[in-house]
Order: C-alpha cells, then structure tokens, then sequence
C-alpha cells in the first residue's frame, strides 16, 4: 500500500494515465496525493512505477461497512497484459474486505469495451444501462475472502 512517500510515483502514474487518454491533468498532484495518502478513507497500491488503483471509502447505510469506489486503476501500456491489473484488482478487493466493504463500485466510459470486460471478468456488474458512464458494482461477501 502506498505510503505518503509514495505521492511522487502515484502523480507520475495519473499524469501518465490522464495524458495517454487525453484528460486534463490537475497541478499539484504530488501535493494532492501527499494529503491524499495520509487519511485512513483512501487507498493507494503500486504495481511498482508501473500500475495503481485509487480507492476511496464512503460510510453507507446499506451496508455495516462503507462503500469502495475504484476511483482509477491503470498499468502502463508496455505492461498490460501481463496480470497487474488482476494483481491490482485482487489487491483492492483484499483491502476493502478488511476494512469491512459492503460494496466496490467502479464508472466505466460505455465506449471502454476492453475495461468493462476486465471488471465484468472480476465478478463486477454493470447497472446503468443506457447512459455514456456505466457504474458497475461488486458485492462483496464471504467468498471474497477465500479467493
């Protein structure tokens, strides 16, 4: 799991992400991910200084634990294709069972045919049909806990 330390390589890794798909990168990232890292609500875990996944936890009254949003997750282009993104998927899921999650969410750009194969392939569902984003959601539950 990232640490504070770690903002430098975590901004490097979104600027990568936000400029190969052409999204505007906010200034200050490394600030940003400094203050990011030091709160318990948020998660951060590198694939070395090629892949992240950005997760921030909400309370929910649906569940005894709050909600994950996968608010990012990327791997280089030069290293997909090679499991760090389901060693990052698996990473997160992990992680929020432990802090007790009663749910992981993840919004996909409906176009994005190759990222919502990949959710759907790790048990997450899309329940927004018909809109530009799609949400998809994962439950979790016991059998999270033995994969």
């Amino acid at each position: 799991m990232a640490k504070v330390g770690d903002a430098g390589v975590v901004a490097k890794l979104l600027c990568d992400f936000n400029t190969e798909f052409d999204t505007p990168v906010p200034d200050n990232l490394e600030q940003r991910f400094a203050r990011l890292l030091a709160r318990d609500d948020v998660i951060v875990l590198l694939a070395g200084e090629v892949g992240f996944a950005y997760l921030t936890l909400r309370p929910s009254p649906y569940y005894d634990g709050p909600v994950a949003m996968l608010e990012e997750l990327y791997v280089a282009p030069g290293y997909r294709n090679a499991g760090i993104g389901t060693a990052l998927i698996r990473a997160a899921l992990t992680e929020v069972l432990a802090r007790g999650a009663g749910e992981m969410q993840i919004n996909v750009d409906e176009v994005d045919a190759d990222a919502r194969r990949f959710y759907e392939r790790h048990g997450f569902t899309n329940i927004e049909a018909g809109s530009r984003m799609l949400l998809y959601i994962r439950e979790l539950g016991p059998q999270d806990s033995e994969r």
